[in-house]
């Protein structure tokens, strides 16, 4: 199979679900829940704050990070935070948001950040001659006022190290980097049992504050 060809699955319910019967790798994966009423209102008890995004999607569309504020809530999308005193105000902003679509709910890492943005990290990997490969570590720095780092919403590209060595610290970057790396062959390995055909992966990693290593979710047509 050659590189950047091969099966593609949308469904990141799907890829989380196959990723967390790994005893490895499940504990850093977010809490991460169908999106209902239920669930909603049980993690952010639990959280305190949570992400909404969509099972289907690229680019950071549609994805929206809610917080308990006092009394009522926060709602951010974008650039854009909007205050609810209800749950039913939140649900009916949500319900706008979501357009029918079906949405997952994960748990609010608070990330590394650097001047106050937060980053995060992509990891592509690709089958090349039968064989996985890692071809690019990079970090991305969420654009100033966002939550999101995707690059099509003004992130910033940078070396891994670099991100690491400033939104933590220089002696963690060669061991964060290795950990990412090892993740993503064990990942793939279990992705690859689940699904056979697939030719590219696009690992989207989070450092939170105490340097612990989450994977947010895993892309089968990374950009």
């Amino acid at each position: 199979m050659q590189a950047g060809t091969g099966r593609t699955l949308a469904n990141k319910w799907a890829k989380t679900a196959a990723l967390k019967t790994h005893p490895g790798i499940a504990p850093h994966i977010p809490h991460t829940r169908l999106f209902t009423e239920a669930n909603l209102r049980r993690m952010l008890a639990q959280y305190g704050s949570v992400v909404v995004k969509p099972q289907r999607g690229t680019g950071g569309l549609g994805v929206a990070k809610i917080a308990r504020s006092g009394r009522g809530y926060t709602l951010t999308v974008g650039a854009s935070k909007r205050s609810y005193r209800s749950f039913a105000g939140l649900l009916r902003a949500l319900r706008r948001l979501r357009r029918g679509r079906r949405y997952l709910i994960q748990r609010c890492i608070p990330l590394a950040t650097i001047g106050g943005r937060p980053i995060d990290y992509r990891v592509k990997i690709v089958k090349e001659g039968g064989a996985w490969k890692i071809r690019a570590i990079v970090g991305r720095l969420a654009r100033k006022g966002l939550f999101v780092t995707n690059l099509c919403r003004g992130g910033t590209q940078l070396p891994a190290s670099v991100g690491i060595s400033r939104s933590l610290s220089p002696r963690l970057a060669a061991v964060k980097k290795r950990q990412m790396r090892s993740l993503t062959y064990t990942a793939t390995a279990v992705l690859e049992q689940r699904y056979p055909g697939i030719g590219q992966l696009g690992f989207d990693y989070g450092l939170d504050r105490s340097g612990k290593i989450w994977i947010f979710e895993v892309n089968t047509r990374p950009h």
